[in-house]
């Protein structure tokens, strides 16, 4: 009998946030990865870890952006299904976080080390039910239930 993979959703928007989550491919390897992201430049950097969405870039000052980005990521995750949504933000990873969750998927969330001093707009937003959520600075983790501090993704 063939042992299933563990399906992975690797969330980033373009920029740092795909950097960093880049940084980390070793925790997926071996895995049945997805990525969804909002750039084709960074597209053709997920791609060697499995398929790759890319959705509208959006913000919260461009609601209409931030509909139509919803809608992409809805379609992506009935149509993927992930058992895990690994994410380092902002807005696509918040958005693939809240979908995953509400399918029964584990949540990881690793935020941006540009917020030293608390998290992110949308760390704050998953940080109640991602099962584990991480910081870059121990000042932050200190600052907040449930979020841990292991080190910078350098």
């Amino acid at each position: 009998m063939m042992e299933r993979k563990v399906r992975v959703c690797l969330a980033a928007s373009a920029g740092g946030h795909a950097s960093a989550l880049l940084k980390l491919h070793q925790c997926w390897e071996g895995m049945d990865c997805f990525s969804v992201t909002t750039s084709p430049v960074v597209e053709k950097q997920f791609a060697r870890f499995g398929r790759v969405y890319v959705v509208e870039e959006c913000n919260r000052r461009h609601p209409l952006r931030v509909l139509r980005a919803l809608a992409q990521c809805v379609k992506i995750a009935f149509t993927e299904r992930p058992a895990v949504i690994i994410s380092t933000g902002a807005a696509v990873g918040c958005m693939m976080a809240y979908l995953g969750k509400l399918m029964g998927a584990r949540i990881a969330w690793i935020d941006s080390i540009a917020n030293t001093e608390r998290l992110s707009l949308s760390g704050r937003l998953v940080r109640p039910f991602a099962d584990l959520t991480l910081t870059q600075w121990p000042d932050v983790a200190q600052r907040y239930k449930s979020v841990e501090y292991v080190g910078h993704i350098l």
